[in-house]
């Protein structure tokens, strides 16, 4: 990709092209999943980068080989709509419970004298209700209608039933909208934390806890960049091209 034209692509685009400068845009601050939809030139600005080095970097990564097993791009929606299911959704429920205890426990032992994990542990609790009616929203109706729509079209099928909530654009304009008050959540959090930095004082729990939210962070993060930018994107396209009926 030429100087100029990677200058003009968005932060989502890159990511969703080549999943591994995700690694090149979290090593410099820069929101890859919910701020996405940025250019490069732009976030530059933003956050007072070089523009310049930031591009060579990517240049560099773009001219080594690409591990195609992780070529989330070429995917079909419905493995990529599993996938997402399989280890995003699989790891959030298997992660949420485990969090809470930690933060309310070191909520309760060290809130007092650091007030930021009081802070922190509310703003876990509503990570958690969102995260919880969110997912089984996408695994009950989106994306049951959006494998749905691939299987037609590979059947060569034009038309297929339409769902109660019309176009597939309003489920996915929602949930964009609670990744965006997820990922604002977790940045608080983060903020909170220190960059999730526990104090030379933490007992062990209080350094898990900062771990696993820390790896939370990351995983969502992707998981969002999934959907965000490649899931719901393709999603769209393949519903203009079917006739829905009713």
């Amino acid at each position: 990709m030429e100087t100029e034209t990677l200058n003009n692509a968005t932060v989502a685009e890159l990511v969703a092209n080549d999943y591994r400068t995700a690694e090149i845009f979290k090593k410099h601050g820069i929101d890859f999943c919910c701020g996405g939809k940025k250019s490069i030139a732009k976030v530059c600005i933003e956050k007072n980068l070089n523009a310049e080095i930031l591009e060579n970097e990517i240049l560099a990564l773009q001219n080594q080989p690409k591990d195609a097993t992780h070529n989330f791009n070429d995917w079909s929606l419905v493995f990529l709509a599993d996938y997402i299911l399989n280890v995003h959704h699989s790891y959030v429920n298997n992660n949420l419970s485990l969090i809470t205890e930690f933060a309310e426990k070191v909520a309760r032992v060290h809130g007092n004298h650091s007030p930021e994990t009081k802070d922190i542990a509310k703003l876990w609790k509503e990570v958690v209700e969102e995260l919880t009616i969110h997912m089984k929203k996408e695994e009950l109706v989106l994306f049951p209608y959006i494998k749905n729509m691939e299987r037609y079209s590979i059947a060569e099928l034009k038309k297929f039933h339409s769902s109660h909530f019309g176009t597939v654009k309003n489920p996915i304009r929602m949930m964009e909208q609670e990744h965006d008050s997820a990922g604002s959540l977790m940045k608080s959090i983060q903020a909170l934390s220190n960059n999730f930095t526990p104090p030379d004082y933490a007992c062990n729990t209080y350094r898990v806890l900062y771990a696993k939210l820390k790896e939370f962070q990351n995983d969502l993060f992707q998981h969002i960049h999934l959907e965000n930018n490649i899931l719901f994107p393709k999603a769209i396209l393949l519903e203009e091209s079917l006739k829905p009926v009713t």
